[in-house]
């Protein structure tokens, strides 16, 4: 089933996510949700908090870099109660998109390696360094779980340029190719 994303604006996307442990309740089949949620609207990642879930769980699968990064061939994981507990490198920009800012992007500067320990959908235990594109996927995912979202990692001046885009995004006046839920959206409006 397709879930709605929630826009930015949202109070769950600024709240740090519960763990969860693997009798919580239809846990598969919320998995299986988020990926099919995350293909049919084009993301190669999404967090629960994205899905209106404060739960400490993400999906990624960046096979979509394939092409121009070979490292992202096959990599499609699911991350429950992960904690980064590492960063290693210099840090570089890369321009990042997000399932709840649609038509925004913007140049982020995150670390090119990272060490993680998380539980995968079987909750089998992985500690794992991972480095290039898949590592700054699973940052991005990462960062929902702890109530960050991208713009957080922006310059004040740059998050001031794009303050009316951020309206707009919160107040749904903009077009999107998959369901969502606009915070400030005003009633009646379609």
């Amino acid at each position: 089933m397709v879930l709605p994303v929630v826009a930015y604006g949202h109070p769950v996307l600024k709240k740090p996510a519960r763990d969860i442990d693997p009798s919580f309740p239809g846990l598969k089949e919320f998995i299986a949700d988020m990926f099919e949620t995350m293909y049919q609207s084009d993301g190669v990642g999404l967090a629960a908090p994205q899905v209106n879930q404060s739960i400490r769980v993400f999906v990624v699968d960046s096979t979509a870099f394939g092409e121009k990064y070979p490292e992202t061939k096959d990599f499609k994981r699911v991350f429950i109660n992960a904690k980064i507990f590492k960063y290693e490198g210099e840090e570089f920009s890369f321009n990042e998109g997000c399932l709840s800012f649609p038509g925004l992007r913007e140049d982020i500067v995150r670390k090119p390696v990272i060490h993680i320990r998380y539980f995968d959908e079987n909750f089998q235990l992985h500690e794992e360094r991972i480095d290039g594109i898949n590592a700054r996927v699973i940052q991005h995912e990462y960062d929902h779980i702890e109530g960050i979202v991208f713009v957080d990692r922006m310059s004040s001046l740059r998050k001031m340029i794009i303050k009316g885009k951020l309206n707009d995004i919160s107040k749904g006046n903009i077009e999107v190719a998959y369901r969502m839920l606009f915070p400030l959206l005003k009633k009646g409006k379609k």
